[in-house]
């Protein structure tokens, strides 16, 4: 693989029994780049995100994660490796504490020796943890388990990390803050695949965008080269 590639998929497909998901899929993200990939429901973007992180197996095509093949790794192998998942829907564990929460993203051996130092970071990027640290993840609001989702994302110090609709059910200025930490996030060096259906906001944020449609890439290209006709056209597939 090219120096500076962080992922590449090539010709993906993925089936749910008899169900073809994904075909022939191919995309690549640069080290410390931001790259959305914008789609409809159902077009296959969380369906390619769960088989970068190990949650489903492809059919076929392969996955390289920096040089290092990964295609049909469980999650526990992927994750040790430098890739996480935010889940659509946040997927936090109501029943524990924000830190509790925290502390279940190190489980990774590497990541346990600056858990506290990994901690610090997280509450400086969203001090909202810090002060509801006791709290149960039930009680948090919608944009602060979302953060709550990020953060525990972060604890495993993840070199790439795979955002699954991360705006979904927020509002605005919630969207706002968000996005602006991701900023943050990708400006320290962690590279960052974003899955929306928000056109606008994602191409803004990423210098590049895959266009899914049926579970195909319909149109790729850079932030500059892609305008908003352009691929709400390939969104809707008109």
């Amino acid at each position: 693989m090219p120096e500076g590639i962080a992922l590449k998929v090539t010709e993906l497909d993925v089936h749910y029994k008899d169900f073809q998901a994904l075909w022939g899929v191919s995309l690549q993200v640069l080290d410390k780049e931001i790259v959305s990939v914008i789609g409809a429901n159902g077009a296959g973007k969380s369906t390619l995100l769960n088989t970068i992180s190990g949650i489903l197996k492809p059919t076929r095509g392969t996955i390289e994660l920096f040089g290092e093949r990964i295609e049909g790794l469980p999650p526990h192998e992927t994750v040790p490796r430098g890739v996480t998942l935010v889940p659509e829907g946040r997927r936090i564990f109501p029943r524990l504490t924000v830190f509790e929460n925290l502390f279940m993203g190190s489980y990774v051996p590497r990541t346990r020796a600056k858990r506290n130092e990994t901690l610090l970071k997280i509450y400086d990027l969203f001090p909202v943890l810090k002060a509801r640290q006791d709290q149960m993840g039930t009680t948090l609001s919608g944009g602060e388990q979302q953060m709550l989702a990020l953060g525990r994302a972060l604890m495993s110090d993840p070199r790439i990390i795979l955002c699954d609709e991360i705006s979904l059910g927020l509002a605005p200025l919630v969207i706002k803050s968000i996005y602006r930490q991701l900023a943050r996030i990708n400006g320290d060096g962690v590279t960052i695949v974003l899955v929306e259906q928000d056109v606008k906001r994602s191409l803004k944020a990423s210098t590049r965008a895959y266009i899914m449609l049926e579970g195909k890439v319909v149109l790729e290209g850079n932030h500059s080269s892609l305008d908003e006709e352009q691929v709400k056209k390939a969104y809707f597939g008109i």
